[in-house]
């Protein structure tokens, strides 16, 4: 008989486990307790703009191309991508940036202009970086994270080193010049942890970064990816069902049942979670976790984030699509985060106007504005606060940048930390899952299988291989592969 599989959640790891599990014969339903589909990567429209409510880099175009081709298609069947030159801008003060370009040859002139003998060390940096991408991709990070012999290639032996020392050490090997150390540094945050707590391996993401590009779907942005991979799971037979919230799932003799959402209840035979983690085990008696809120408490989490999305009377002039505003100290911030966690007094931010490339992103002559400060999770959040840091962060894009927004603001909404609660259920309202630091890589990291209950498994941000969308696309092939080794379809 067909497997019945129920997906919780409906972010890019839900989807991609969906369509495999339907590839091979499984009927696939998900569940998502929101109106529109994506997760962290849903949008919105208002006033005629239309917004990337989450992620809005597109790094790693290799696993969006292998999850294609699992399926015999390709990336260019569902969307177009552009290479962004530049990739991005960081702004250091006024009027003082680094644009760094769409390939390596530019990067390495960009960084001998400012400090001599830098552009033999970058490729020296890069090709050593490339290295451990390759070995992390074709070894490690499609590996379930259940045991210490994952780890254990003749490649990560010969790198063994790359484990043993941090990001920010590795970075300061090469280079002096601290705006080009940042640059470096600056991928890591991605992972949701400070340079000097990042294993040096993690340097894969400056060949994601420099390597291999920043990229752009267009017609649509990050969302075009989410309605791609929608297309092709419906195609295979998913189904999908929005404002179903789970409430509770059904166990019997430490097997799985069902879920009851809405009132209803759906029998299956397997579940999966793309839901946040803690918030999963709370929907099972407490017996049967596979961890307590102690453990939870305990983990390092990436941050939240103070989210704006602004739409302009104007059209920018003077700024790229991606920037980086690293205009105040770097490592107080971090400290703000990790260390002491509380508002930051001067905020680093990321700053995103996808209209200067896509311009059906925004009415014509206006502009889509998206503006990211990293922040600890569990912060007091509330309007005025956030009212005081647009405030903040608008006056330093008009100093430093010398682009005039304040006054042309015809649309804004925020997002911050009740928000990713309310609307994710995320644990204390983190953004990205939890850092990736050397205890919480791999093999320590939450399970992929509950320990306790058949049938139930995870997968996401807080699993393996870990937080960002090209990790959660292979963190769905993962648990789907588990799921099909459990229960084959027969």
């Amino acid at each position: 008989m067909t497997k019945k599989i129920i997906i919780i959640g409906s972010g890019f790891s839900s989807i991609s486990a969906a369509t495999y599990l339907a590839d091979k014969g499984y009927n696939v339903t998900i569940l998502e307790k929101n109106k529109s589909f994506g997760g962290r990567a849903r949008k919105f429209k208002a006033q005629g703009f239309t917004f990337d409510m989450g992620p809005s880099w597109y790094w790693m175009p290799d696993v969006f191309e292998k999850y294609f081709n699992d399926f015999n298609k390709k990336v260019n069947d569902y969307y177009t991508l552009k290479k962004l030159d530049p990739a991005y801008r960081v702004y250091f003060g006024e009027n003082d940036f680094i644009e760094i370009g769409d390939n390596l040859e530019k990067i390495s002139q960009t960084f001998e202009e400012h400090e001599k003998g830098s552009s033999k060390k970058l490729m020296n940096f890069m090709a050593e970086a490339k290295k451990n991408y390759s070995i992390a991709m074709e070894k490690v990070v499609y590996k379930p994270g259940e045991s210490i012999l994952e780890l254990i290639t003749l490649g990560t032996i010969r790198r063994l080193r790359y484990f043993a020392t941090n990001i920010k050490s590795e970075v300061a090997k090469y280079f002096k010049n601290n705006k080009l150390k940042q640059i470096l540094e600056f991928p890591v945050l991605f992972l949701g942890a400070k340079p000097e707590n990042t294993p040096a391996f993690y340097n894969i993401m400056n060949h994601a970064d420099f390597g291999l590009g920043t990229w752009f779907p267009e017609k649509g942005g990050m969302h075009r990816v989410v309605q791609s991979m929608i297309e092709l799971a419906t195609e295979k037979g998913v189904k999908f069902k929005s404002d179903h919230q789970v409430d509770e799932i059904l166990v019997e003799n430490k097997k799985v049942t069902g879920v009851v959402a809405n009132g209803n209840t759906f029998l299956c035979d397997i579940i999966i979670s793309g839901a946040d983690y803690n918030h999963t085990e709370k929907l099972i008696p407490n017996h049967l976790k596979n961890y307590s809120d102690s453990y939870w408490d305990k983990k390092t989490f990436a941050p939240s984030s103070l989210l704006f999305y602004i739409g302009l009377d104007k059209k920018i002039e003077k700024m790229s699509h991606h920037n980086l505003f690293f205009d105040v100290d770097f490592n107080k911030h971090a400290s703000e985060i990790y260390d002491n966690p509380k508002w930051p007094e001067s905020p680093m931010f990321y700053l995103n106007f996808p209209s200067l490339t896509d311009q059906s992103m925004a009415p014509e002559g206006q502009e889509n504005c998206f503006i990211l400060i990293p922040i600890a999770p569990d912060l007091k959040d509330e309007e005025n606060i956030r009212d005081k840091y647009l405030e903040v962060i608008l006056k330093r894009i008009e100093e430093v940048a010398g682009e005039k927004i304040s006054d042309y603001i015809v649309y804004k909404k925020s997002f911050c930390v009740k928000d990713f609660i309310s609307e994710y259920n995320s644990y204390k309202g983190n953004a990205y899952g939890l850092a990736n630091t050397l205890f919480q890589t791999s093999i320590f990291k939450p399970k992929i299988k509950s320990k306790k209950i058949k049938g139930l498994y995870f997968t996401g941000q807080l699993t393996v291989p870990g937080p960002g969308v090209p990790p959660s696309l292979i963190s769905g092939k993962i648990v789907s592969s588990i799921v099909i080794k459990d229960f084959p379809n027969q």
